[in-house]
């Protein structure tokens, strides 16, 4: 089941993506779903990023070979580190590129999962009971200053640099969906989810024993090799494997 939010002339609302139409649903995607009886054309809405978490948890160097080319070794344990609410942007919206701040913008295509209940300290063996779906992700980093400041909050958190999209795909297994990120169609990262060092429920895990999670809150599980930089006018699409694409275009930022 794919879950989408989006926007028409009425307003805001979650819906089930079923083929070119999308079936309205009342109130929120958590627990059971009541469908309102409203269906609409796909091409007559607009997607908006499928969730507005209270928190994005992000995994730093979860493929080897990102490590590498990042030029250190895999650590032993998850890096944990947050990008604000703030950050999350939608398909087809606009990355801002923060030129007045910073001369290396990065895209980084990820799978991120979508929390679908409260929990806390959750067994790897259960995570994927609390987990509602998941989304394609794109963690653009301001490269030079993660470099500059050794921390990597202020790179990681402007507005608009947490893409999601472009819905919740529910019914999918993580362990082997092939990921790629393209710039204007050529392609810049190419692998598989079976290549992350720490797999989706030890990450759940992970992070649970630190945070409680709130339904809506994702976690971005790592990006693989083959991060490069931006340009304004740039087109970056994230496609997974049995869940979807998201494409965004940079702009500058006013």
């Amino acid at each position: 089941m794919r879950i989408a939010r989006f926007a028409t002339d009425e307003g805001m609302s979650f819906g089930v993506v079923e083929e070119n139409t999308v079936a309205a649903i009342a109130a929120h995607p958590f627990g059971d779903l009541t469908f309102t009886g409203q269906r609409l054309p796909l091409a007559d809405v607009r997607l908006l990023a499928p969730i507005l978490p209270s928190k994005v948890i992000a995994i730093g160097k979860n493929y080897a070979d990102h490590a590498r080319e990042m030029g250190g070794e895999a650590p032993a344990e998850p890096v944990l580190f947050a990008k604000p609410s703030t950050a999350v942007i939608g398909p087809g919206e606009a990355v801002a590129y923060p030129r007045r701040l910073s001369e290396r913008v990065d895209y980084e295509g990820e799978l991120a999962l979508v929390i679908g209940r409260m929990c806390r300290e959750v067994p790897a063996s259960r995570a994927a009971d609390v987990i509602l779906g998941y989304t394609c992700a794109n963690d653009v980093t301001a490269r030079d200053l993660q470099k500059k400041d050794g921390q990597w909050t202020r790179a990681k958190g402007f507005d608009t640099f947490c893409p999601l999209g472009p819905w919740i795909e529910t019914e999918v297994d993580p362990a082997d969906l092939a990921i790629s990120t393209t710039v204007n169609g050529e392609v810049r990262q190419d692998a598989r989810t079976s290549q992350l060092l720490h797999a989706v429920p030890d990450l759940v895990a992970y992070v649970s024993q630190v945070m409680t999670l709130l339904p809506g809150d994702v976690i971005l599980t790592g990006t693989p090799a083959g991060v490069g930089p931006l340009e304004i006018g740039d087109e970056v699409t994230v496609t997974i494997e049995n869940v979807g694409s998201l494409t965004n275009r940079v702009v500058e930022r006013e």
